[in-house]
């Protein structure tokens, strides 16, 4: 009996250690996949450091302003399949940089058709509401149509997204990585 409860034990904490160091490595590759994109054409002292890295977990705010932060928060929400909220945000601050009121209008018309409408390719979570508030704006846009909706999806990330990828093996492992290197010199 004590053998047939052990063995599933045994495999259990094998998988335990396999995950733990999968994770470990994704956490490194990630690094080096981060480190080699931003390192080749720029200067030293915007590279990823430790003490950056560190200030991500100050706030959301400060996470987005950085762009090591912003590509790491993407590529956890994606492992995560949950992007769709970044991805909106972003999309919305793009759109408020729009000046022709044609490519204004064909924009605010994409955005709605993938992200706001019910049923879209990448739905974010908004309330009917704003949903249909966004409706109406869309069929004479401003570069505040989408602000309510970027308020709430904002909001959802901050108590969400963000303190999952804070908790996450990725940013952890990124962490340890780059004090490990700190360490070194």
């Amino acid at each position: 009996m004590t053998g047939l409860i052990s063995e599933p034990l045994i495999k259990h904490f094998s998988m335990d250690r396999d995950d733990r160091k999968r994770s470990k490595n994704l956490g490194k590759n990630f690094m080096c996949r981060l480190q080699c994109m931003f390192s080749r054409s720029s200067a030293p002292e915007s590279r990823l450091s430790l003490e950056d890295t560190q200030q991500w977990a100050q706030s959301l705010e400060r996470l987005l302003e950085s762009k090591y932060g912003l590509a790491t928060f993407r590529t956890f929400l994606k492992s995560e399949f949950s992007d769709e909220n970044i991805e909106f945000w972003l999309t919305c601050e793009d759109y408020k940089k729009i000046r022709s009121s044609f490519r204004m209008t064909s924009r605010a018309k994409k955005i709605y058709e993938q992200f706001v409408k019910a049923e879209s390719p990448k739905e974010i979570n908004i309330d009917y509401h704003t949903r249909e508030q966004i409706k109406r704006n869309v069929k004479s846009p401003t570069a505040q149509c989408f602000d309510e909706a970027q308020k709430i999806v904002y909001g959802l990330m901050e108590r969400d997204s963000y303190p999952r990828f804070l908790r996450s093996e990725m940013y952890r492992t990124l962490l340890d990585s780059l004090a490990v290197d700190a360490a070194h010199g």
